[in-house]
């Protein structure tokens, strides 16, 4: 395979948003977002998905948190997406059932080209840090549909919102890794169709 790293770029009134992912990367990150629980999210998804990952925001956080959060979920998507290229010789297909404590997570990915989420969490507190909790389906759905995966996002058992939210993210992180890596048996997409567009 190709080297599979993007950058994208979003410049708005509301956000000044720059993501680079290295989808084969080693897990190192360089995240500064405003939102210090966000950072620790997006960083507990790269080091578990072993992706290389930066990113940079400015958001009017000053307004609340919504705008960052969704917007960083577009450019994520967006980046995620130019670094699979043609997706010829992955996986396709990826899932992880991840365990926090009393917490247990389930993530399942298609990188079919044609986006959806399930999202079933059902958090019990309205912020964690300065991240209101409702904002979490807004990413993954921002992800899902920027990068044109089926995404589903269930936590099986749950209790501490902190571990709920964590094992969401680095569940997504092992799934995505599962779902990027390469079948050597594979040498076109894996579809049927001959196109996972």
């Amino acid at each position: 395979m190709n080297a599979r790293i993007a950058t994208c770029t979003r410049n708005t009134k509301e956000t000044n948003i720059t993501v680079t992912i290295n989808l084969d990367g080693q897990g190192k990150t360089n995240i500064s977002t405003g939102i210090g629980f966000f950072d620790h999210m997006l960083d507990g998804f790269a080091r578990h998905g072993l992706f290389d990952l930066d990113v940079q925001v400015t958001g009017d956080l000053q307004v609340d948190c919504h705008h960052t959060i969704e917007d960083t979920g577009i450019v994520l998507g967006q980046a995620i997406a130019e670094a699979l290229g043609d997706k010829k010789g992955m996986k396709r297909y990826g899932s992880f059932l991840l365990p926090m404590d009393e917490t247990l997570a389930l993530c399942a990915i298609d990188l079919s080209g044609r986006p959806y989420l399930n999202f079933n969490a059902a958090f019990t507190v309205e912020k964690l840090g300065d991240f209101d909790t409702e904002m979490f389906r807004e990413f993954f759905y921002a992800v899902s549909y920027s990068a044109a995966m089926n995404l589903h996002l269930k936590i099986m058992d749950g209790g501490n919102n902190h571990h709920m939210a964590e094992a969401l993210f680095k569940a997504f992180g092992k799934a995505l890794d599962m779902a990027t890596m390469e079948e050597p048996r594979i040498k076109d997409v894996w579809s049927t169709k001959g196109s996972l567009a």
